[in-house]
Order: structure tokens, then sequence, then C-alpha cells
């Protein structure tokens, strides 16, 4: 049988009444096939029972059955779907274009199921090579030769039909598609793989920023309870001073009316009497006896005794009063604000790392202790090798330790030292010339002159105003945020704070002990445990 009689024509799965796929098929007695509705109608409008195909006449409506093979092709037909815009069309079908199923690279034809059946059971069709439908076969020839394109030119990277290959490419390198594509399959794999590692990293990476949002949010939360809980404490003490003032104010004000009114009263008591003693002196005056005015004389010529009211004032006193409130208000806040910077500096000092001094840095004047925690200046220059981490003019020397992310924190003996210079500075600074100790040039550093000038050192460098003469210094380093903050260990005051937004590179501690000073500031400097026990 040939191929193309394989084919079962689509005509077949048409109804000759409605010329549309079948509905409902059956069988009339002289085998033609209508849809179940077309032949009804078609007899229910006629006057005699005729075959619409072979006119056969029928005495009787005849009995229709149902033609179970037409249904289940027209079934299976309808299950091959037309194309859709974007897929590729069947190029054999004609009317409604089926989604092509295989494209063949020999036939240069796309197929739908049906009009694929040949190339699945014909000899030589089985030998043609089938793939995924695509469209525009034709790209898939030679231009210039029109020939199959079948081999791939390895020294120009490009696909050839075999007359490239011997003509414009017959110097060069050629492999067979099917063994490049292979190669090229294997390389998408591993580039796939590598993708998905990267898609899996990022997950990670995505995963671990939301981790950090909900600790930041619940970081947030407590630092927010905390400054309500501060604040309200600061707000009860304003309202509980500013209650007291004006109770003082006004128990002063009530002192001041009542001694007020004990002195009107004792003044008009007095005016009383000397109303009274007015009126006897002026009765006497009047008198016509000349004995009576006599005798009576010396008890009336004088004024009655009175106090002497020159001096007497009623002055209030509220001088100082605001002031000596406001004062001990502050000594209150000073209280709260002591124990508020103890609980950040706890905080902080969970962030600790064990520094160790770096030897490889170390500038040759300076001795380090074998433990590299303490570091001081030596009376004699060391020969050691000049290598690129060693500073060579500076007599300071690195920490071990970096950081590229996160916090750290560590702190600091400067107890008995008259001049000392301590911080951070970036990897990359000049270990090898004097460059200025400024955050610009990757320093960020406060230092102690003459025993008592402590400074931050900028450009310029900003003098700073401690209240007390700091034992142990403590640098804490927030790389995300940029911040470099120095703290008095003993008090928990912040000393100052560089902000420098935003970090680069990784960051080690810097030390400088700074030179004995004729023995005056021989003491080393010293890495201590940190204690941040409650």
């Amino acid at each position: 049988m040939s191929a193309a009689s394989c084919l079962r024509s689509e005509d077949q799965f048409l109804c000759s009444i409605c010329l549309d796929v079948f509905t409902d098929p059956v069988t009339t007695p002289c085998g033609h096939n209508f849809c179940k509705n077309c032949i009804n109608e078609h007899w229910n409008s006629d006057d005699q029972y005729l075959c619409p195909m072979c006119k056969e006449v029928f005495y009787g409506r005849p009995d229709l059955k149902v033609n179970t093979f037409i249904s289940e092709m027209v079934s299976h037909s309808s299950e091959q779907q037309a194309a859709k815009p974007g897929e590729v069309p069947c190029d054999v079908c004609t009317g409604t274009k089926l989604k092509a199923l295989k494209s063949c690279l020999v036939c240069l034809t796309s197929y739908c199921e049906t009009h694929l059946e040949p190339h699945l059971t014909a000899l030589g069709l089985k030998r043609h090579q089938l793939i995924d439908p695509v469209e525009n076969l034709e790209d898939r020839m030679c231009m210039k030769h029109d020939k199959p394109l079948e081999l791939f030119c390895k020294t120009d990277q490009t696909c050839v039909c075999m007359l490239c290959s011997v003509l414009d490419h017959k110097t060069h390198e050629f492999v067979p598609l099917k063994e490049e594509y292979e190669g090229k399959k294997a390389e998408l794999g591993k580039t796939e793989a590598e993708i998905q590692e990267m898609i899996q990293k990022r997950r990670l990476k995505i995963q671990e920023i939301k981790h950090s949002v909900d600790l930041s949010k619940e970081a947030a939360d407590r630092e927010k309870a905390e400054g309500v809980q501060v604040f309200t404490a600061l707000m009860e003490s304003v309202e509980r001073s500013l209650n007291e003032l004006i109770e003082t104010i006004e128990e002063k004000q009530r002192t001041t009316e009542k001694q007020a009114e004990d002195f009107i009263k004792e003044l008009e008591q007095e005016i009383s009497e000397l109303k009274k003693r007015r009126s006897e002196v002026e009765k006497l005056s009047h008198s016509e006896d000349h004995l009576h005015l006599l005798q009576n004389f010396p008890s009336l010529k004088a004024a009655p005794p009175t106090k002497d009211w020159t001096e007497v004032s009623v002055r209030p006193s509220y001088e100082g009063t605001v002031v000596k409130a406001v004062a001990q208000l502050e000594m209150t806040l000073r209280k709260q604000m002591k124990k508020m910077f103890e609980a950040e500096l706890k905080r902080i000092q969970q962030y600790a790392v064990d520094v160790t001094l770096d030897p490889d840095t170390a500038h040759p004047q300076l001795i380090l202790s074998d433990d590299g925690k303490q570091v001081n200046y030596g009376d004699v220059k060391k020969n050691l090798p000049d290598n690129p981490e060693r500073f060579s003019n500076c007599c300071c020397v690195l920490g071990k330790q970096s950081l590229s992310s996160g916090r750290f924190y560590f702190e600091v003996q400067v107890k008995g030292k008259t001049k000392w210079t301590l911080g951070v500075a970036r990897e990359s600074i000049n270990r090898k010339e004097n460059i200025p100790l400024s955050p610009e040039d990757g320093y960020w550093t406060i230092c102690l002159r003459n025993g008592n000038e402590y400074s931050a050192n900028n450009s310029p460098p900003v003098c700073l105003s401690l209240k007390s003469r700091p034992q142990k210094v403590g640098v804490f380093v927030d790389y995300e945020e940029g911040l470099v903050s120095f703290y008095d260990v003993n008090t928990a005051d912040l000393i100052c704070t560089f902000n420098n937004r935003s970090f680069t590179e990784k960051l080690h501690p810097y030390f400088n002990p700074c030179p004995t000073d004729d023995g005056r500031n021989s003491t080393p400097l010293v890495i201590c445990p940190v204690n941040n026990t409650e």
C-alpha cells in the first residue's frame, strides 16, 4: 500500500449535508454516513426517505445505527488542536491548519499527527530526521548551495552544507552537526548548572536579607520600646521637677501673703491705738479745765509706743528658684543618661572580638609582647624585613583581625600614658610614608598629647573636651552604617563618633603607643579582655 493511500482523507470526516465535521455520526442501511440531526431534518423536510448520496429510496423511515468508528476518528481528530498564533502549523493540511507535531529536516516540511504517519510507517521516510516543530525550515538550507546544513565549521564557528566543506571551507576543520550539538549541549548543561547555582545563591541571599530585615525590625522594636521607656521617664522627671518648682514658688507666695497679712494686722492695730490717742489728745486740747489739762498732759504729750516700721518690708525671694530646679533636674537627667550610656555600652560590648597585634605590620622600633596583646616604644630600632605590610616611618602596628561587614568592638588600656593614638585603619593605607591621620586618608582615630589634650584626628583635628581622663578606651565599628565610635569604658561616656557613611574595604585595629617621653610615657598600650557581664 502506498504512503498516499495510508493517509485518511479529511473529507471522510465531513457530513455531505452540512459539509462540516460529523456530529453524532450515524449510518443508513445503504452504508452512507451523516450527522444524526442532519439526516433527520432532511427526511423531515421531504416526502420520501431518500439517501442524499446514492438516492436509494426506503419504504418507511430507516433505523439509523451509530457509526462508532467514525465517532472515534472524529473524536481523535478533534483532539488535534488547530495551530494557535506562535505555534508551528502543519504544511500539508488544507483548510484548518492543525498544530504540527514534528518537522522533517529532509522534506523541510512540518506535519500534524495525521500527516506525520507516513514518516512513521514508510521505510524510505523513516530514515528522515524528525525534530520538534520549527518555523522557517528554509533557514536550515545553505543559501548558497541550496543543500541541508549538515556540518559545523569549527574554524568559522558556523553551520555549512556538504558542498561548503569542499569548496568555500575546504581547509577548515569540520564535525557533524550532531557532534557539535552534543558538545554545545554539554556546555549548556554546565552553564545551566552554573546559572542554577547562581540562582540558589541569590535565593539564599534573599533569605539572608529577609532574615536581616526581620532582625532589624526586632532591633527597631526594641529600640523604640527602650526609647519610649527612657523618654517617658525623662518626661515624668521633667514634669515632676516642674510640679515641684511650681509648688515651691506657690509655697513662697503663700508665706509672703501670710507675712503681709500679719504686718497689715499689726499696723491696723497700731492705727487703731493711735486714733484713740489722737482723740484723747484732741479732747484734752479743747478742755477749758486748767487743772485737768495739766494733770493729764504728761501721759498724753507723747505718741503711744509703736513698732519701728522703717526697715520692715515684704520682699518675696524667688531669685534662684528656677536655676536650682533646673540644676536638680540636670543632675537627675545625668543619672538617667549615665544608666542609658552604661546599657548602650553593654550592648556594644557583645560585639567584642579577640584582637591581637600583627608583628608583620609593626614598626621596627616597637616592642610587642609574646601574646600580641601589648605594645610600647623601644629605644632601639630592630633589624626586621621591610615587607610590604610593615610601617616604615610611623611607629604604629595593626591588629591581625579585620572587618569587611557587620560590627566589632575591642578595648585598650591607656592608663598611665601621656601620649597615644587609637582607632581603625583601611587595609590599603600607605605604610611607607608619613600620611595624615584623617578619614580621607583611611584612618579613623583619636589621640592624647601632652598628658591632657585629646583630639579626634580629622581634617583639621577636632579638640575633645572630656570630663575625666579615660583609663580604658573602647573602639566600636559598625561597617554597614559607616560608624566608628570611641568610649570611656569606666564612665560609659561616648568620647566621639566618626560618621563615614560607608566603607569600601577591610578595616584593621590601629595602635600607636608614641615615644617614651623620657620615661613619662613608657607604659604600653594593652588590649584588654572585654567584661560585658551584667
